[in-house]
């Protein structure tokens, strides 16, 4: 593997699982301790990988629509949003 994106290639949904794993509980299947580099990467892998393999609604991070309880008007996503009316 020379890249990121041949990495992300060879992720099988096992693998995508055990790196799940190993973010939520910090620590590998043998026990070490995640550093805050393995961490940051696998999380990096985990967003890539359930980009092209989860519907959006299964990905890590997901809101869903928001909206007002006491109203039945839905309020706009601004974090997550991909069209021309977001703030960034």
């Amino acid at each position: 593997m020379t890249t990121f994106l041949d990495m992300l290639r060879s992720i099988t949904p096992d693998v995508y699982a055990s790196l799940k794993t190993a973010v939520e509980i910090g620590k590998w299947p043998d026990g070490r301790k995640l550093t805050q580099e393995q961490k940051e990467l696998c999380l990096q892998a985990m967003i890539a990988w359930e980009t092209d393999n989860l519907p959006e609604e299964e990905r890590t991070g997901y809101m869903g629509p928001q909206g007002c309880k006491s109203q039945d008007k839905e309020i706009p996503n601004i974090l997550f949003s991909t069209g021309s009316s977001t703030l960034h």
